[in-house]
């Protein structure tokens, strides 16, 4: 069979193309796309959420695939159709986790949709295993911008999380809102100086901004939310989610990006040693291990001593709970991640959990399913609810499930 020679992005694209991305993580791609911008490339994330990104997904994908590779393409191909942008000057950017998970192949994916009517478009991959070696390649980042990638997904999730923890409960509505948008832009503009690695100093700033707004003490229900990282995240993967049990009445709890990128390197340095294979980056990513770990244990020291916020889950506790519950060889997809995940939100008392789970992903549904009795077995107060997100459920099914779930909950 011939092989198909795809479009590169060059060098001389840089100063040419936009480079298009999806959705996942709102507050963190905004940081994310700064770094970006100060490497001197043009680079937007997408925001388009209608029927048609479904539809083109479902035209462009073979219905075999998960739920996320479908709308990753089509959200692509519905800009790329939109007129907004000029299809002869733009590149598709997407991420790569290089594990098993058929994630690792939606670069492919992208490409064969581009095939017919976009064959001039490039697609570049974003990774950290050494998927996608092209020389000629055009998009380089440098190691700065790697840590500038590290130190922007802890302030992410810190603002995630606190802001999780103020809005249900403000007193002055937009007040919780206005204060993240401010963060964030103060944030981006540390971005490329020196401020931006003043850890101490940034997480203050976020806790004691967060700490002006004038909140009740009414008691609400916690729910959190674990499952297949892009659906855990992403609103137009999870109907939005998170808006929806805030209308609920509901403090939404949702792990950190930096438990899946820690359990990612985690995953990589086990296999090594187990196994003993001859994998050049373990050695790298057991020192990135090391550095990531060091970072959130001091956040979670200054957000404990200086405010009520809950912080951040300590990896090392999921971990352990992981070989309570499960071997921490499972590594397929989110792995022993989710039933950690889900045994350390009761732990520190929430027990309501929605578990997001995308049409296709088998690993997400064997660990999370699969897992469920396990964890009630040693939780017996678990309220788990699992709600499968794929083309053909409805939105009024999928929140009717979690408002039986929240039903459950306000009757104990």
């Amino acid at each position: 069979m011939e092989e198909k020679h795809y479009k590169t992005f060059t060098k001389e694209m840089k100063a040419t193309h936009t480079i298009l991305f999806p959705d996942m993580l709102p507050i963190h791609f905004e940081l994310f796309k700064r770094i970006f911008e100060l490497e001197g490339y043009k680079v937007e994330c997408l925001h388009n959420s209608s029927r048609a990104v479904v539809d083109e997904g479902l035209m462009h994908v073979h219905n075999d695939a998960c739920y996320p590779a479908l709308l990753v393409v089509g959200q692509f191909i519905d800009a790329l159709k939109s007129g907004k942008y000029d299809v002869n000057k733009v590149a598709l950017l997407m991420s790569q986790t290089g594990g098993g998970c058929r994630a690792s192949n939606y670069i492919n994916l992208i490409r064969k949709a581009l095939e017919e009517e976009y064959p001039q478009i490039p697609v570049i991959s974003l990774n950290f295993s050494g998927l996608e070696k092209d020389p000629n390649s055009g998009f380089v980042l440098k190691v700065r911008d790697y840590l500038r990638l590290i130190y922007c997904s802890y302030y992410g999730d810190l603002l995630m999380s606190i802001y999780n923890q103020v809005l249900p409960y403000e007193l002055e509505k937009g007040e919780s809102k206005k204060v993240l948008d401010d963060l964030s832009a103060k944030i981006k503009s540390f971005i490329g100086t020196k401020k931006l690695y003043r850890l101490k100093k940034i997480t203050l700033m976020i806790i004691n901004e967060f700490k002006k707004v004038k909140v009740s003490n009414e008691k609400k229900v916690k729910v959190g939310i674990v499952g297949e990282i892009y659906v855990k995240y992403s609103p137009l993967a999870n109907n939005h989610l998170e808006d929806f049990l805030h209308k609920e009445n509901c403090e939404v709890v949702i792990p950190a990006l930096m438990d899946f990128i820690m359990y990612s390197a985690d995953a990589t340095i086990w296999n090594h040693k187990t196994y003993k294979n001859k994998n050049k980056l373990a050695a790298i990513y057991k020192i990135g291990y090391k550095i990531m770990y060091h970072f959130q244990k001091k956040i979670n020291h200054i957000i404990t001593k200086n405010s009520h916020f809950e912080p951040f889950h300590d990896f090392e506790k999921l971990k352990a709970l992981a070989n309570k519950l499960i071997s921490e060889g499972v590594v397929m997809g989110e792995g022993w991640l989710i039933p950690a995940e889900m045994a350390m939100l009761i732990e520190s008392g929430t027990n309501n959990i929605v578990t997001a789970q995308p049409f296709g992903c088998l690993p997400n549904h064997i660990v999370s399913k699969g897992m469920q009795r396990t964890i009630k077995k040693y939780y017996p107060d678990a309220n788990i609810v699992a709600i499968d997100y794929d083309p053909g459920a409805t939105q009024v099914n999928q929140e009717n499930r979690i408002k039986l779930m929240l039903s459950n909950s306000r009757l104990k």
